[in-house]
């Protein structure tokens, strides 16, 4: 079984087409034979995401902080959960444990968590298919930045290949088997030159 990273919003206050999205991913991936691998909250995009998988009995891992347990943010649902020391432990181990990453909306921890996927797989340091999720076009100023650094020379044409922009996560599993793949060797044109 192929395993899937996914980096979301944890704040229940969000749009709940946000949230509906987290459930639709779950199914969308169970139905397909993924295992789903997350950061572990109760809440939120997080608790919709592990909620829908666990009622479809699709395998689930959460990964998360010991701070975040003490506040009482995880998923006492998930019986497969690892307790790490910090967030950068949490964020290697999300992304060593998942084939491929999905990034629904979210805040600046999400946006974090991508781009240094972003980075990794521009140096050639991991090859995971990167799809980002474009509901409501809420990543549409992100995905218009990351093509300025492009236009501008921050990097070469090759790296529009380093995610792929789903609109909904009906299309994420047809993305997944449609992903070129990415060279280890990626970090020979790493730097623009």
């Amino acid at each position: 079984m192929k395993h899937v990273t996914v980096f979301c919003a944890s704040s229940p206050k969000v749009n709940q087409t946000y949230i509906n999205e987290a459930a639709s991913l779950a199914e969308e991936l169970v139905r397909n034979n993924y295992g789903i691998v997350y950061g572990g909250g109760a809440l939120g995009l997080m608790g919709s995401l592990a909620n829908r998988a666990l009622e479809l009995n699709g395998t689930v891992k959460g990964i998360i902080p010991h701070f975040m347990v003490e506040v009482e943010w995880e998923h006492k649902g998930v019986k497969d959960m690892v307790h790490v020391n910090d967030m950068a432990e949490r964020k290697k181990m999300l992304v060593d444990e998942g084939d491929i990453i999905v990034v629904l909306p979210g805040g600046i921890g999400t946006y974090e968590e991508l781009f240094e996927v972003l980075s990794l797989k521009k140096l050639g340091q991991i090859q995971h298919p990167i799809i980002i999720v474009n509901t409501n076009g809420y990543f549409n100023h992100l995905i218009k930045a990351l093509e300025t650094m492009i236009d501008e020379d921050f990097m070469r044409q090759e790296h529009k290949s380093l995610w792929h922009v789903a609109n909904s996560s009906s299309d994420v599993c047809k993305a997944i088997d449609n992903i070129p793949a990415w060279s280890e060797d990626a970090i020979k044109f790493a730097a623009v030159k």
